[in-house]
């Protein structure tokens, strides 16, 4: 006989999992309690709830596998809900469980607005955002429920679910033996061809292009195929375009990385990919910021091959009149595995010309884009500041990056080596994702490596308490404060569409505290760079510093991304626009 709140932790516990992150409340009192009862758990409480989801979104991702999150019901519910969207929309596995008010008190059938405190219909307002939702109304399916939660969590495309358990079940005793048990899941049909099906098409496909681009995405990291990946490349010396969830892939070093592409991407890059004859898209859904606006305007020259897990991914092109040649629905462990080496070797492409034409592209539009992000204004400018931090931070760096300029300038920046990971709510972009999630990757990867959280002082207010959690943990990471005085990633939409009107973007609108007294206040330690000449000293002395550090980095208000595209204008055509003879010069298809 067990108290279902202590068969919840031990089932938690054999999944694998070692920390679960949480905020405690009168509905999740018998979770919480059971959590830290267990000894293979390690409990770490958050100052928020919104946080102890976004460190359990960090943790998975950082340990590549699953995490987990409390809270208690209510409010403490929906403060989960920014960090779920950060799972769902990143497919990453996180099991969220809420605590609900007691069967008794519950509204069922009455059609009121609430009966008991705090009460609020968890499984309702989540269910567009997971995987797999459920209220726990009988004890005895508990085993089936959690069962269940983590296959649909793991299978096919990843990504979260909750279990909202009620006050006075979580109190009952049950009798593990007679629990009922989940069978698994039925295998469904494919709407699309299996890879066995197109397999010759696509060699024949990659022996006949002349100027090929393989896309990577998101899904290599997530299926664990980053060697496969490689090697797979590598035999067909093709070039790959990175987009920003997968940046990490390839050192900036490989001879065959251009470097990340998409709305905010770098001008070579989009040039390649937009002139390619050959895309083979792999883990990629390839959104508006990959595709840019309007959608049909994306390598509309091109072949394109698209291999996804998710057949809603692969069927959605139609609505927005976007043709694409052949659709695969596959694991990419299924992928890699059909392609032998020696077949690829003998469809690899000769594509020394095309990579040399790629690499004018880059040394010509970087030195133009390069000249135009040089500043008079006083402060570090943030171009300098994102090279100069990939070349100081170790090769075995876990880097956490948040939202706006900060994401943007660190992939149109950084210079990736080694085994460096940057991770990044790549499709939420939640403000203060960073903070939380890189205290869930120091519980995911300990010592392994050093930890740098990059985050704009816009994010930083938004899960600056935590802080406060860091200090309590001792967790030794190196923030990396961004201070541009607001929001420079709206101000730069207010240039393009508001005449620089920048209403609640800036200083006129929003205030900010003395960060050195603030982080002195949490007790790190802290130190200053507002020069490029301070630059390198004050990066190495946080690094080098024991325990955790605010770097602050002053940034000149008026720094903007540069280049990136405007809302209707196809990928090759960013801003600020190339005089239109250089432009022409460098299309190799027609120009819109």
């Amino acid at each position: 006989m067990i108290k279902l709140s202590d068969y919840v932790a031990q089932f938690i516990s054999s999944l694998g999992v070692d920390t679960v992150f949480a905020v405690s409340g009168g509905a999740s009192l018998h979770l919480i309690h059971s959590m830290d009862a267990c000894s293979q758990i390690k409990l770490v409480c958050t100052h928020h709830e919104q946080s102890a989801a976004m460190a359990a979104d960090g943790y998975a991702r950082a340990k590549g596998s699953i995490g987990v999150a409390v809270s208690t019901s209510g409010p403490g519910a929906t403060n989960l809900i920014t960090g779920i969207c950060c799972s769902f929309y990143d497919s990453v596995p996180v099991l969220y469980i809420t605590g609900q008010v007691s069967t008794f008190r519950g509204v069922g059938d009455t059609k009121v607005r609430q009966i008991g405190f705090q009460e609020t219909p968890t499984v309702d307002i989540c269910r567009p955002i997971t995987k797999y939702v459920v209220g726990i109304s009988d004890p005895m399916r508990i085993r089936y429920e959690l069962e269940k939660a983590v296959a649909l969590m793991s299978s096919g495309r990843p990504g979260p679910a909750v279990i909202d358990i009620p006050d006075n079940l979580q109190r009952e005793v049950i009798n593990e033996d007679e629990l009922v048990r989940f069978d698994g899941l039925p295998k469904r049909p494919s709407q699309f061809p299996a890879v066995i099906e197109v397999k010759a098409g696509i060699l024949a496909a990659i022996a006949k292009a002349s100027r090929p681009v393989v896309i990577a995405g998101w899904g290599v990291h997530v299926a664990g195929m980053e060697k496969e990946f490689r090697e797979f490349v590598e035999m067909l010396n093709t070039p790959v375009a990175l987009t920003w969830a997968a940046a990490d892939l390839l050192p900036e070093s490989h001879p065959l990385n251009i470097g990340r592409f998409g709305t905010h991407g770098m001008r070579h890059a989009n040039f390649s990919v937009q002139n390619a004859d050959l895309i083979i898209s792999l883990g990629s859904r390839l959104d508006t910021k990959a595709t840019g606006s309007p959608i049909n305007t994306f390598a509309r020259a091109a072949k394109k091959i698209m291999i996804d897990i998710d057949p809603t991914e692969l069927a959605k092109f139609k609505s927005f009149g976007l043709n694409l040649d052949v659709l695969v629905q596959a694991d990419l462990r299924e992928f890699f595995c059909a392609f032998s080496g020696v077949e690829l070797c003998r469809a690899a492409c000769q594509s020394s010309d095309w990579l040399a034409h790629i690499n004018q592209w880059r040394e010509e539009f970087n030195g133009i884009d390069s000249s135009i992000r040089n500043s008079n204004d006083v402060g570090v400018n943030p171009y300098k500041l994102m090279r100069q931090l990939s070349e100081i931070v170790p090769q075995d760096a876990t880097v956490m990056v948040d939202t706006g300029c900060s994401i943007a300038w660190s992939m149109q920046a950084w210079q990736f080596r080694g085994r460096q990971r940057l991770f990044h709510d790549f499709n939420n972009t939640a403000m203060g994702w960073s903070l939380p999630a890189a205290i869930g990757a120091w519980f995911a990867n300990g010592s392994t490596g050093p930890l740098v959280c990059v985050v704009g002082d816009g994010s930083f207010m938004m899960n600056l308490q935590e802080l406060a959690t860091i200090k309590h943990h001792a967790v030794p990471i190196k923030i990396i404060l961004i201070n541009n005085g607001g929001y420079a990633m709206i101000r730069q939409t207010q240039d393009q569409w508001l005449g620089s009107c920048y209403v609640a973007s800036s200083n006129e609108g929003l205030s900010f505290p003395d960060f050195e007294v603030l982080s002195k206040s949490f007790g790190l330690s802290y130190t200053l760079a507002d020069s490029d000449t301070m630059l390198f000293t004050a990066i190495r002395g946080a690094l080098e510093t024991r325990g955790a550090v605010l770097c602050e980095v002053r940034v000149p208000q008026s720094a903007r991304v540069i280049p990136q595209v405007k809302f209707g204008r196809p990928n090759e055509d960013m801003e600020p626009l190339l005089p239109r003879k250089l432009f022409d010069e460098n299309m190799l298809i027609d120009r819109i």
